[in-house]
């Protein structure tokens, strides 16, 4: 079948090369940029406009499925013209916990429940699913996110914006939920993510959403092992709950303190479960020849020259 990556970001190009190398699709990238780097390692690029439905037809003609790693309105243009090529199957840009659970706040939708809204409107018309991953590992690079090409839109992407910061080893943990239960959450490797993904291609029928993870732990398990790993103690850890959260944000939002804000809302969001799925993943079962890369295994390789 013909495959469509839209975007270039991290995980894009992780499905992408997954598709390229271990299957026998064609595949195809959307950019909005040349790309006369990924063409010369023998990718098929394709320059596309989202401001404009014909430069989107275009690209999408012949196309049977399209994962999407763009948000906000390029996204909603994407899935108008993969309606109108017939393309047959679509996955938005979700990639983290159940949409559910995402609740009304904009910093964590950015644009994602207008794309499924649209989606099941033409449901008639395309098939989708949300592949529900909870938090990517990247989250916790040296560097941040951005060091891997990954979360550039979210205004927490830099290095010690989510729970913990290895290299000063301090942390605000959100700890517990609001009835003082022990918070958990999902983490999956963007590597992994991208094999579940592409695995997927070759199933009949999606799901409407598809869940995988590396592991499922607490939070308090979570940094206990980051502190084990960095084999240091931590400088200042600040176990919270939900609703102390919740109150700090408010307090964030009243000051116009954006940054501190959209920081806020993502450990609110993990003190509430939005990142966590008790049953085992869905794409873990169907394919339990997946070894998935362990959380301390991966830190462990990505901190490793950082003293």
């Amino acid at each position: 079948m013909r495959v469509a990556v839209a975007g270039t970001c991290g995980l894009a190009l992780l499905i992408a090369r997954e598709i390229n190398d271990e299957t026998s699709h064609q595949l195809v990238i959307l950019s909005r940029t040349q790309q006369s780097a990924l063409i010369s390692q023998g990718y098929q690029c394709q320059v596309v406009d989202y401001d404009d439905p014909q430069s989107l037809r275009h690209a999408l003609m012949g196309i049977d499925t399209v994962i999407s790693t763009v948000t906000g309105e390029p996204q909603l243009r994407l899935i108008e013209a993969a309606v109108q090529c017939r393309v047959r199957r679509f996955a938005p840009a979700e990639f983290e916990g159940q949409p559910g659970l995402r609740g009304q706040n904009p910093v964590l939708d950015r644009g994602k429940t207008a794309a499924l809204s649209l989606l099941k409107y033409y449901q008639g018309h395309i098939q989708y699913t949300v592949f529900v991953c909870g938090i990517l590992y990247e989250r916790f690079s040296v560097n941040g996110m951005l060091s891997q090409h990954m979360g550039a839109g979210t205004g927490y992407a830099n290095e010690g914006d989510y729970i913990a910061n290895p290299r000063n080893m301090t942390a605000v943990a959100p700890t517990f939920d609001a009835a003082q239960n022990l918070a958990c959450v999902c983490l999956t490797s963007a590597y992994d993510v991208a094999q579940f993904v592409v695995r997927a291609l070759n199933m009949p029928v999606w799901e409407l959403e598809m869940s995988m993870y590396g592991e499922r732990m607490t939070i308090n398990d979570l940094v206990v092992l980051i502190r084990s790993c960095r084999n240091r103690q931590w400088v200042r850890i600040d176990h919270q709950d939900a609703p102390n959260l919740q109150h700090q944000m408010n307090l964030a939002q009243a000051a116009g303190n954006g940054a501190r804000y959209r920081k806020l809302a993502q450990l609110v969001a993990t003190a509430q479960g939005r990142f966590d799925f008790a049953v085992p993943g869905y794409l873990n079962i169907l394919n339990p020849d997946i070894e998935t890369t362990t959380f301390e295994e991966w830190f462990l390789d990505n901190w490793a020259s950082i003293p």
